[in-house]
């Protein structure tokens, strides 16, 4: 990359080392600081996982990969985050600060249905790995003997098609089209993971799909949730949004999402298809690419 004047790196692992001139500026847009050696590093190699590499290697490589990790992040003029919680690690692990840019949702393809209507399942479209905790989901959703229909495979896919049993359906990778059908015809998005930004809420949401979702992470930036557990006393008022767009579980447990699931069966009538897209529309591509554009020039000016 020597021979350009500036450079733009999206990063969630490496790219952000990208060698440049030293006249060059390097702007790096980053998803997130290396997940599975910072703070996802015990989902990925803790609790007791068996192997030669998780048990002995791991550990050591871990602890280069976090020098490297620090030491490449210099090479960076300005980091630009896809979240506050992501701008908020950059500042906790590489000392920087970060400007806040969201990530685009294809608002011109995931459109809500012509007529409204209401799904019979309920649907996660997930990647199968250890932090997005689709076990939890699945153990809920058996329990409660609703329908969960679930798109994506990964490294735990046989883990979770083992605990599927009557309720719960794996179909695996979807296209585009299809899956903008699964979003239209489901009844809500279950995100049972922390996510750095999380862009599959917001393409439920571009359908006019509400989405229940674990309370961390970017998904607190980008669905105007309501805590079933709270009251409407004042000093709770602002977590109870008055165009709500989904609805926030605070455990990480099977119970917690069962809670959060029967308050979504039961207040059905607070989630409005129209406003949960119009609340997705303000994260399309356009506006995405206007903030991006008005970014850069900033800086050359």
């Amino acid at each position: 990359m020597r021979e350009y004047d500036m450079v733009l790196s999206s990063s969630h692992c490496v790219a952000k080392g990208v060698l440049t001139s030293p006249s060059a500026v390097h702007i790096c847009y980053c998803h997130t600081p290396m997940r599975y050696v910072w703070d996802h590093y015990y989902t990925y190699f803790g609790n007791g996982k068996k192997g030669v590499i998780p048990r002995f290697l791991m550990p050591v490589i871990a602890h280069y990969l976090r020098i490297w990790d620090v030491a490449s992040s210099n090479r960076v003029d300005y980091f630009v985050a896809n979240s506050y919680h992501v701008a908020n690690r950059i500042k906790k692990y590489y000392k920087r600060s970060a400007a806040v840019i969201y990530p685009p949702v294809d608002c011109s393809l995931y459109t809500p249905p012509e007529s409204h209507r209401e799904g019979d399942y309920y649907l996660i479209v997930s990647a199968f790995a250890p932090y997005k905790r689709i076990d939890i989901a699945v153990d809920a959703f058996e329990r409660m003997g609703l329908p969960l229909i679930i798109i994506g495979s990964g490294q735990e896919e046989d883990q979770v098609r083992k605990m599927a049993k009557k309720h719960v359906q794996c179909i695996g990778w979807q296209s585009g089209e299809s899956l903008k059908e699964y979003y239209r015809g489901c009844k809500a998005l279950i995100f049972p993971g922390e996510e750095d930004f999380g862009i599959v809420p917001l393409e439920a949401q571009a359908c006019g799909k509400p989405v229940i979702a674990f309370a961390k992470g970017g998904v607190l930036e980008t669905v105007h949730g309501i805590y079933p557990h709270l009251d409407s006393s004042a000093e709770t008022t602002q977590k109870h949004p008055e165009t709500p767009t989904g609805v926030f579980f605070t455990k990480q447990t099977a119970e917690s999402l069962v809670e959060a699931v029967r308050f979504f069966e039961d207040h059905k009538n607070l989630f409005n298809p129209l406003s949960i897209r119009k609340h997705a529309e303000s994260f399309d591509r356009l506006t995405f690419k206007e903030k991006f554009k008005q970014y850069i020039e900033k800086l050359l000016c």
